[in-house]
C-alpha cells in the first residue's frame, strides 16, 4: 500500500516497525542520511557539510549582571554570515550565562554525538559532483574554517576582549555549542552551499517533509511551519486558513501596508511575552 515503512529504535536498543501515510523529519544533522535511506529523488544530489560552533561561556554573576542583551559585531572580511560575532545572555535550566562567539570548527560528525564516519558515509555517486563543485566554488569558506581551526588560544580570546575589554581567561570556558550540517545542492547547474538558513524539502507526493541546515529560531519557525504545511497538505491548506487567521490576525497581511494592524500585533505580542512587565493573563 501507499505510505512509508519506518523502523524505530529506542535508546535501549529495542526496535519496532510501523507504517505511516505522512512523515516529518526534524532530526538535525541526521536528517540527510535518513533522506538518503528513504530514497527521496528530490534530494539525490544533495550533500552535507558539517560545521561546528564554539563559544566562550561564563556564569560569573558579576559579568552576567552587566549585560542583559544580545549585541552583534561585524563578520571578518571573507567570513560567512553565520560567523558574525555576538555577545549574548542565555538562560539554561534556570542558570544565566554570557556567551561569545561563534568560532568556526570542523568535525566530520553530523551530530555532536554522531560517528566520525558520518561525512564519508553520506558521499554517494549522485552527490559527489555537487560536493566537489561546492568545494571548488567556496574556497573562501574553506579558508575561513582553516584559519579558525588554527587560531591560537591568545588570538581567540583577543576577539572576546573587543567586546569585553577587561575579560579574564579564568572566568571563561570554551564550549562546543552545536553541530550544523549545511546543505550542499545544485543551483542553476552549479554545486553550491545553499545559504546558511533552514532548507525545507518535500517529496513530490507531499508524504514526506524534512528540515535541513540551520535549526529555525523564533523569528523563522512560524513561516517554516507554514511552508511545511502548505507544501505537504496543499489540498487541505486553504481550509485551514480561517483558523490560522484567528490564531494570527496578521496572517497573509503585509504589515508595512497596515500600520494599525502592525501596532495591534506588537501590543498583543508584548503582552504575551510579558515584555511590558505585567503578569500574563489569559485572553477570554
Amino acid at each position: 500500500g501507499s505510505g512509508w515503512s519506518l523502523t524505530l529504535r529506542s535508546r535501549g536498543g529495542s526496535r519496532r516497525r510501523l507504517r505511516a501515510r505522512y512523515v516529518f523529519l526534524g532530526a538535525g544533522g541526521a536528517t540527510l542520511p535518513l533522506l538518503q535511506r528513504a530514497g527521496v529523488p528530490e534530494t539525490r544530489t544533495f550533500g552535507g557539510f558539517p560545521i561546528s560552533g564554539r563559544f566562550f561561556r561564563t556564569a560569573k554573576p558579576e559579568l552576567v549582571s552587566r549585560h542583559r542583551a544580545k549585541v552583534y559585531g561585524h563578520a571578518a572580511e571573507g567570513a560567512p554570515p553565520i560567523s558574525v560575532p555576538h555577545l549574548d545572555l542565555r538562560v539554561v535550566e534556570g542558570r544565566e550565562y554570557l556567551m561569545f562567539g561563534p568560532y568556526g570548527a570542523f568535525s566530520p560528525r553530523f551530530l555532536k554525538s554522531g560517528r566520525l564516519a558520518d561525512l564519508a558515509l553520506s558521499v554517494r555517486p549522485a552527490n559527489l559532483p555537487t560536493l566537489l563543485a561546492a568545494a571548488r566554488d567556496n574556497a573562501g569558506l574553506v579558508r575561513y574554517l582553516v584559519r579558525q581551526i588554527l587560531l591560537s588560544p591568545r588570538a581567540r580570546f583577543a576577539q572576546l576582549r573587543r567586546f569585553v575589554p577587561d575579560a579574564d581567561p579564568a572566568d571563561w570556558e570554551l564550549v562546543t555549542a552545536g553541530q550544523r550540517v549545511q546543505v550542499v545542492k545544485t543551483v542553476e547547474g552549479r554545486g553550491t552551499i545553499a545559504g546558511f538558513g533552514t532548507e525545507v524539502v518535500t517529496s513530490a507526493g507531499g508524504s514526506l517533509a524534512a528540515l535541513l541546515g540551520a535549526s529555525p529560531g523564533a523569528s523563522a519557525s512560524v513561516p517554516i511551519v507554514l511552508e511545511v504545511l502548505r507544501s505537504s497538505f496543499g489540498d487541505r491548506f486553504s481550509g485551514w486558513e480561517p483558523l490560522l487567521r484567528r490564531m494570527m490576525p496578521s496572517y497573509g497581511v503585509r504589515l508595512a501596508e497596515d500600520p494599525g494592524l502592525a501596532l495591534q500585533d506588537r501590543e498583543r505580542i508584548t503582552r504575551a511575552l510579558r515584555l511590558d512587565g505585567r503578569e500574563l493573563t489569559a485572553d477570554r
